[in-house]
């Protein structure tokens, strides 16, 4: 009998991450932490959504759902259907691109970019948790597209060869009514992208982002009196940026990609994205979701945060909470009756079918298909790292029979070339071993620790420069006449700087997710088990 058939499965999982804290106190930043780049919000009432980019990953554009703008729920995805988004080929600079979110006479739109293949394409839905619809295609050039809705007439805005372009569009067919045409081209930073405009006085406002998603990201704004300019920019540019003398130092960088959103006492807040740095101005984690106040006086430019830099720790007081909040800890699925939780991600367009729930945990079915892979979906399924010091685990079982080459574990995986694997794996020789491999580029370091059986505890702990790994073998013994499981000794099999797989290092658009996998090269049909994950953040 496999070991993996007397270990005791754990059937959930308790996540503990950190949530944000907010009352008149203020509240902490970011909102939404982890790999959450180019938010999108809009109010109905009381109730705000927000969306995010996935580049590669499935599902396609979470939607998260606050009654605060501080407390964030998941409550469903945009697009969970390949007919929505074929991510063939999707790497970590591909896929799906900057997201918008409005509401408008009873209908949510999200309009968004699947730069490798489709181009902009517009999905409704009457409820935002979906089911949402299936693309209409708007022939735009560029990306970062944008709607803004005027009595029955709606317009679009986008980024195209270096500008800010616009049109009048059919929102039902995505037919372009009017020519489209520059009106913005920035201030002069590189790449001005993420448009959004809004009415506000008798003035058009149009926010848009610049400098580049990295370091030298900013948020300037300009306005007209008619919606299709001429814009005149606001002399106090940008709005909000880091790459300045006041934010040289703190560890939020890269902020950008903003949009606005009135609260129903009126206040007015951007969200946009930033980065965390680590390790000596690395980032892992992706771009974030952050939040910021905003001062809008009547016939007024909009102050962002009364022209301070944004802290983690945010000063302000917030809108009533509505949300509850237990501690610094939060529940999240790890498997949700047959599947796992709607927080959890897969490369490219996932066969479902791979991944199943059984009395010894998450079964994972393992494909020909490794993490390097560039085309295809491998078994993979993970969960976006959002702490800088963490520890997480996974007690990973190879089932009886599994082939030589046969491996199932973690992987601290930022895209096909750049990833950290931690893993049990099936030796030629039917022995068993838990490896440890690090993908940099061209370069490729494997270390092979032989075990027993083929069942191990694996654990990583991160700190801001490094992940080091842990494993415990895992054997069965008899004890008063039954088999029971008994831990070995712990073993660290080593350790590797994180900088090697940050942005910095790796390129892409995305963060790090620790996910959980198995590969079979034979394809031996025989299914790894993970009977129990963690992912516990630590203090400093």
């Amino acid at each position: 009998m496999r070991i993996s058939r007397i270990i005791l499965p754990v059937l959930s999982l308790l996540m503990l991450s950190a949530i944000p804290s907010f009352g008149q106190d203020g509240y902490s930043n970011p909102i939404l932490p982890g790999f959450h780049p180019d938010p999108s919000i809009c109010a109905v009432g009381e109730d705000f959504y927000l969306v995010n980019s996935t580049f590669q990953y499935y599902p396609g554009v979470p939607v998260y759902h606050s009654r605060d703008l501080v407390s964030w729920e998941q409550i469903g995805s945009c697009l969970v259907r390949t007919s929505q988004s074929d991510l063939s080929g999707a790497l970590s600079w591909g896929g799906i691109y900057a997201p918008t979110i409005r509401y408008h006479d009873g209908t949510f739109y999200m309009i968004v970019t699947n730069c490798s293949h489709g181009g902009n394409f517009i999905v409704t839905a009457k409820d935002p948790a979906g089911p949402w619809s299936e693309p209409v295609y708007v022939n735009t050039p560029g990306i970062d597209p944008s709607l803004y809705f005027e009595g029955d007439r709606c317009y679009y805005t986008g980024s195209a060869n270096d500008a800010i372009v616009f049109c009048e569009i059919d929102v039902r067919t995505g037919e372009l009514l009017s020519e489209l045409k520059p009106i913005w081209k920035g201030t002069g930073g590189r790449y001005p992208e993420g448009p959004h405009i809004y009415f506000k006085d008798g003035w058009y406002y149009l926010l848009i982002a610049e400098g580049g998603t990295e370091f030298g990201h900013k948020i300037t704004v300009a306005r007209s009196r008619s919606i299709d300019g001429p814009y005149e920019g606001n002399p106090a540019n940008p709005i909000l940026t880091h790459f300045c003398q006041a934010g040289q130092t703190s560890p939020i960088q890269g902020l950008g990609h903003g949009d606005f959103v009135q609260g129903p006492d009126g206040s007015w807040w951007m969200v946009c994205l930033g980065f965390r740095t680590q390790g000596g101005n690395h980032h892992l984690m992706g771009r974030e979701t952050f939040l910021a106040p905003v001062q809008w006086k009547e016939g007024e430019w909009p102050v962002v945060n009364e022209g301070k830099i944004l802290s983690e720790h945010m000063t302000c007081p917030t809108l009533p909470s509505k949300g509850e909040v237990k501690g610094t800890a939060r529940h999240l699925s790890f498997v949700t009756g047959d599947r796992l939780g709607i927080d959890w991600l897969y490369l490219r367009n996932p066969d479902l079918g791979r991944y199943t729930y059984s009395p010894y945990g998450l079964s994972l079915m393992p494909s020909i298909w490794t993490l390097s892979e560039t085309t295809e979906s491998p078994t993979f399924a993970g969960y976006r790292q959002s702490d800088i010091f963490f520890t997480s685990s996974a007690t990973v079982s190879l089932e009886e029979g599994a082939a030589a080459g046969d491996e199932s574990g973690i992987s601290l995986y930022m895209d096909a070339p750049s990833h950290y694997d931690f893993f049990v794996t099936r030796k030629d020789d039917g022995s068993y071993s838990v490896g440890v491999r690090y993908r940099l580029g061209e370069l490729t370091h494997e270390e092979f620790f032989p075990v027993e059986g083929g069942s191990a505890k694996l654990e990583i702990e991160a700190s801001d420069y490094s992940y080091a790994f842990y494993y415990t073998p895992l054997k069965a013994e008899k004890v008063n006449g039954m088999l029971v499981s008994k831990e070995g000794d712990r073993v660290k099999a080593g350790s590797i700087n994180t900088c090697y797989i940050s942005s910095e290092t790796a390129s892409g658009f995305t963060g790090v997710i620790i996910g959980l996998y198995a590969v079979s090269p034979k394809d031996s049909g025989k299914p790894a088990h993970v009977m129990e994950f963690t992912y516990t953040p630590k203090g400093k």
